[in-house]
């Protein structure tokens, strides 16, 4: 017997299986514990935590006021009102036209851009961390070259916990090549252990809830 088969005899004997079940094992995808506050209400607890990591939250406000609470945002944060946005056709259902002041730019980020524009694949509750599916017409550049992201996150795709996205994306069937977890703000106290804001992407990022109704819907945002 070779070391590796004995290796594997030993994991066989261990777990009371064989080769031939592991399939099984892997489509079972079983769930390990999950903290106490992935059962709170996803919205409060989505808001509470985004703020508590560095984001700004408004919402939930319903699709048509999502325009004016984008334009808000940028007079209270003294930016400018020409954005980098997702091509992403989830942007389209809101009436941009509401506020014609906005100019949304629907390509990838370039370096000179200031503030970007996205809607987001989901919202996970526990951390309120934003899941960010990379493809076509969700450039991975708007997420991090920017210094500002505002991000719109419907109500329908706050998940408790991380296992819930996973398993949402799964049943999604489209499996993208990356996903970004993103929590508040860039920063990092790497250097000198001081903390630093936009040290490897946007130094400010705002989160608007679209109220979309019930959280856990099937609908994509």
């Amino acid at each position: 017997m070779s070391a590796r088969e004995a290796v594997l005899a030993r994991i066989r004997a261990a777990t009371g299986g064989d080769a031939g079940d592991a399939p099984e094992r892997l489509a079972a995808r079983p769930e390990g514990p999950r903290p106490a506050r992935a059962g709170d209400d996803p919205v409060e607890r989505f808001a509470a935590e985004a703020r508590a990591a560095g984001s700004t939250v408004s919402g939930p406000v319903p699709p048509e006021d999502v325009p004016a609470a984008v334009a808000e945002w940028l007079v209270a944060e003294n930016l400018p009102a020409r954005l980098a946005a997702s091509p992403d056709p989830a942007l389209d259902r809101f009436p941009w036209s509401s506020r014609p002041l906005l100019t949304l730019e629907r390509r990838r980020a370039e370096p000179e851009d200031r503030v970007a524009l996205t809607p987001c694949f989901a919202g996970v509750a526990e951390t309120g961390t934003l899941a960010m599916l990379s493809g076509p017409e969700r450039p991975v550049t708007l997420n991090f070259l920017p210094e500002a992201h505002i991000a719109l996150v419907s109500t329908r795709d706050l998940v408790g916990a991380y296992e819930d996205m996973w398993a949402r994306m799964r049943a999604a069937g489209d499996t993208p090549r990356a996903v970004n977890l993103i929590t508040g703000p860039s920063r990092s106290a790497d250097i000198g252990q001081e903390l630093r804001m936009g040290a490897h992407g946007p130094r400010k990022l705002h989160i608007v809830l679209v109220d979309d109704g019930r959280p856990g819907g099937s609908d994509v945002c």
